[in-house]
């Protein structure tokens, strides 16, 4: 199993709770990842995971959720007991994936705008995002991930962040990644487990038009699916990227939750 780099952030030496990061990022991340969560800290031992090809985690071929899952379960197996998990957008697919293999391993599931399609399919506004990608050209060989981060970004009409490295890096291995429409999420060891599960979901009304059209549509069907699948309670928060936007409504939740 790759030696996954985890940043540990505890006062407190409480329970444990694993974090799971999106794309274009990484665990201890400013801009998409999980920095503004640090004051859980105070309570709650965070373990904020680096997928692989991310962050300070190994190089990877190719970025896959199955392996990410596998990655969980080991990390959750390592700990004094269950643990707290969250996840956010593909790291939230993983989260649900390694939950449901080993659901012993889970004290509570919060999930942010997580990418598990297969939970909505048939949904008018899922189809169409993947027709849409169905009828994309191949992304040519030619294009950088600085170039792929600015279309990503400006070219959907918000703020690029920096492309440092590190940042660099992390597109690089999200151009790679297996596509998440291609995993079958098992529900049923989700609504059938005996800890909550938290869905927490953007409102998206302030995003730029072509991202939310693009994304922010298909995330919100899909959080609205998987809340009703597994029984879990939804939130949604003022936004596109609730836990970096609104931390402290974000936080409130996961304390409440974790309480």
């Amino acid at each position: 199993m790759t030696a996954i780099h985890v940043t540990e952030w505890d006062e407190t030496g409480g329970v444990p709770a694993v974090f799971v990061h999106n794309i274009f990022t990484w665990g201890d991340d400013d801009a998409y990842g999980f920095a503004a969560q640090r004051p859980l800290a105070d309570r709650h031992r965070l373990l904020l995971v680096d997928r692989r090809g991310y962050g300070r985690s190994p190089d990877t071929d190719r970025s896959d959720f199955e392996s990410d899952a596998g990655d969980l379960v080991e990390l959750l197996a390592r700990q004094d007991g269950p643990a707290h998990l969250v996840g956010h957008g593909n790291g939230g697919l993983a989260a649900m994936l390694a939950a449901a293999r080993r659901p012993d391993l889970v004290r509570s599931l919060a999930l942010i705008q997580p990418s598990a399609f297969s939970a909505a399919a048939g949904h008018p506004v899922v189809d169409a995002m993947l027709s849409r990608i169905q009828d994309a050209p191949s992304l040519p060989e030619s294009v950088t991930p600085e170039q792929y981060l600015r279309a990503s970004t400006e070219g959907l009409g918000m703020e690029m962040p920096a492309p440092t490295p590190m940042r660099l890096r992390a597109v690089a291995t999200s151009m790679r990644e297996r596509p998440v429409w291609e995993a079958e999420v098992p529900l049923e060891p989700l609504r059938d487990a005996p800890w909550p599960t938290l869905v927490i979901c953007g409102t998206w009304e302030v995003a730029p038009e072509p991202y939310r059209t693009y994304a922010g549509e298909p995330l919100i069907a899909c959080a609205e699916a998987v809340a009703a699948a597994t029984g879990a309670r939804p939130l949604r928060v003022p936004g596109y990227y609730p836990h970096t936007q609104h931390p402290a409504t974000v936080n409130a939740a996961l304390r409440d939750l974790w309480g």
